[in-house]
């Protein structure tokens, strides 16, 4: 890049949701996408499940659900328009026991006036024919949910932003940015140590874990309306490395989520190689903790003991520290989870706590934002 550059678009971060936006808004509009590390994905993107969510969980009027329903239809139709490696595997939700037999049934009410398709309560018997590994005594059916190769979508994302006439450029650190007349000035750091400036009309903050610290630059009160202040929340995944146990599964395996909605409890997850996973767990980080990606075997004993919960035959050498992922979101401990933020002022659009099914809805939040700038 020259000293100094004209964009209509800036967008910071380059992971799954940056770059569908880059798609998105590329098609009629000058974009430039800036990402510090030195490839796409690199923090939340590469660092989860590959889940292609069907929109279950969460309250009608949410952009949780809406997005997750929408981006559903959109990401399947994408990998098979890109060539990206998709299954449809389903999910099952269980009732471990016959006292969770309301909250199951009352899921299953909730998802269904959301709109969610593909949905089908199990009995016992039928749970045991498709799953006769696992321990239920009824399920909900999803067969909407699969999973796809994360780093092959992102990939994909990249080349339709460039066909389009896009930037995407990696290395390039964010210094310092403000708000001008005329839009947005960005002082921005190369790869080789330089310095230059970016001006845009309108800013895209997809950062992700920094998108807080950007808008705090722009001058936004972070506790303010709407709430931009995240935290951070460290999952960890087990890897069931047992070939023949592992091959006893064969869809999604879910429990109840928590009842207060603070997360879906330990479940198994297949990704697009065939490997199985147990995750994620939750733990709380401090604001200065820094992110560490590598696998621990910190929890061994309490991942055991949930999945035991279903997997009743699972042993403790079955398995394996797995990935480490963090999510970013607008609630703490013990306070009531928050939707996403995806929020326009004057040109800047601000995405806040996107979180699970951040991936699955990324194709509907890149066309919200683009009708948020239109």
């Amino acid at each position: 890049m020259s000293d100094k550059e004209q964009v209509d678009v800036a967008i910071i971060g380059a992971g799954v949701i940056g770059l569908a936006i880059a798609v998105e808004l590329s098609k009629d509009r000058s974009v430039a996408v800036l990402e510090r590390h030195e490839g796409y994905g690199r923090e939340n993107s590469s660092h989860n499940s590959g889940v292609i969510h069907a929109g279950i969980y969460y309250p009608p009027d949410w952009l949780k659900t809406t997005l997750c329903i929408a981006g559903n239809r959109l990401l399947y139709a994408w990998a098979g328009e890109h060539s990206v490696r998709v299954r449809r595997t389903g999910k099952l939700v269980i009732a471990q026991n016959r006292g969770e037999l309301a909250a199951l049934e009352d899921l299953l009410s909730a998802a269904r006036l959301n709109g969610v398709p593909e949905l089908e309560m199990l009995s016992q018997r039928q749970v045991a024919s498709l799953e006769p590994s696992i321990e239920a005594v009824a399920a909900i059916s999803s067969r909407s949910t699969g999973v796809i190769d994360q780093m092959e979508l992102m990939r994909s994302l990249e080349s339709a932003a460039v066909a389009n006439g896009a930037s995407v450029a990696y290395v390039h650190d964010v210094q310092q940015l403000e708000r001008t007349s005329g839009g947005f000035e960005l002082d921005i750091r190369d790869p080789q140590g330089g310095e230059f400036r970016l001006v845009a009309s309108m800013l895209v903050n997809s950062a992700g874990l920094a998108a807080d610290r950007l808008a705090e630059a722009l001058g936004y009160d972070l506790d303010g309306e709407p709430r931009m202040r995240q935290t951070v929340n460290k999952g960890r995944y087990y890897d069931i490395v047992t070939p023949e146990k592992a091959s006893r599964l064969r869809r999604l395996i879910y429990p109840l989520p928590h009842a207060d909605r603070s997360g879906l409890g330990t479940h198994v997850t297949l990704d697009i190689d065939g490997g199985v996973h147990l995750g994620p767990d939750t733990e709380w980080l401090e604001e200065s903790t820094s992110l560490d990606f590598r696998a621990d075997d910190a929890r061994r004993e309490e991942f055991l003991a949930a999945a035991r919960q279903f997997l009743p035959w699972l042993e403790a050498d079955d398995l394996m520290p797995g990935q480490v992922g963090y999510r970013t979101k607008l609630s703490g401990p013990g306070e009531s989870p928050r939707d996403f933020l995806i929020w326009e002022d004057n040109g800047y659009v601000h995405l806040g706590g996107i979180e699970s099914p951040g991936m699955t809805a990324s194709l509907a939040i890149a066309i919200r934002v683009r009708e948020l700038l239109t």
